[in-house]
């Protein structure tokens, strides 16, 4: 294997396991938004926008705020 084709393996999997990561927190913002917590909270501690995360909420059926 040459050297490019491992760092464009490792290239895929570091996209890969960011898309993950991005689901991951994604589903972590609309769990919070179901407890109660502010979206200007979820930002905050997300390092998303407060639109973002509004985004977020909406695309899983959440009204805004």
């Amino acid at each position: 294997m040459t050297r490019l084709d491992t760092a464009a393996r490792a290239h895929q999997q570091a996209k890969e396991a960011l898309d993950a990561a991005r689901a991951e927190l994604a589903d972590a913002i609309v769990e919070a938004a179901r407890a109660g917590d502010r979206q200007t909270d979820i930002a905050r501690t997300s390092g998303y926008t407060r639109e973002q995360v509004r985004r977020i909420c909406r695309a899983a059926g959440l009204a805004a705020e």
